[in-house]
Order: C-alpha cells, then sequence, then structure tokens
C-alpha cells in the first residue's frame, strides 16, 4: 500500500477555505472561522491544517493536544490561572488537551495546526 504526503504550499496566501461558522462560546464579537483540513485520522484521532479566525473574544476548552504555528494575526490567550500568552506572527504555541481561558483576536489570526 502506498501512502502519499499531502502538502499545502504558501500556507499564509491560500484563499481556498471551507466556512467553518462563529465560534459557539463567544463572549463579545462573532468570530467567524474557515480553513483548510489537510488530514483527518481515520477515527477522528488527529487532525491537521490551517485555520483562520476573524477578531472577537471567547471562552477556549481545549479538548485534545493541539500544536499551533501562526503565520499572520494577532490574539491574546488568557489561561485560567491569569497566565498571558501573546500571539503574533511566526509564533509557535502547545496547547495541552485540558487547558482553559480565553482567546481574544485582536488581527484575523492564520495558523498551521495539529490535534491528536
Amino acid at each position: 500500500m502506498t501512502v502519499s504526503a499531502k502538502i499545502l504550499n504558501n500556507p499564509e496566501s491560500i484563499t481556498d477555505t471551507v466556512d467553518w461558522g462563529v465560534i459557539p462560546t463567544m463572549i463579545e464579537g462573532e468570530s467567524r472561522t474557515s480553513g483548510v483540513l489537510l488530514h483527518k485520522g481515520k477515527n477522528g484521532e488527529s487532525e491537521t491544517g490551517i485555520w483562520i479566525c476573524t477578531e472577537g473574544y471567547w471562552q477556549c476548552n481545549v479538548t485534545s493536544d493541539e500544536f499551533c504555528y501562526f503565520l499572520s494575526g494577532k490574539a491574546t490567550y488568557t489561561h485560567e490561572s491569569g497566565e498571558v500568552i501573546e500571539i503574533l506572527p511566526n509564533t509557535i504555541a502547545f496547547f495541552p488537551k485540558g487547558w482553559k481561558g480565553t482567546c481574544k483576536v485582536h488581527e484575523t489570526v492564520r495558523k498551521t495546526y495539529m490535534i491528536r
């Protein structure tokens, strides 16, 4: 069985995305998400792609480990303990399963991600 690699060139400039809707846990505003799914495990155990989110403020509850590389935009994640994580272009972040807090997107963010 041959398994081929999947690639996306120039992820910061991809415009052919799918509308994934509004963040369901909004506190303020109406952040819309969209993206490109590059891979989803056969049982949903893993996923990777590009995620785009517009400005807004919402409650976060991370349900699976997630590795992110932010390509553009600006956001602030605040853990329920008060720890603040500032996101700018070229930021790498890892959010472990169970992470809880808030996210405020100041400028539309675009990230590559892998969930496991």
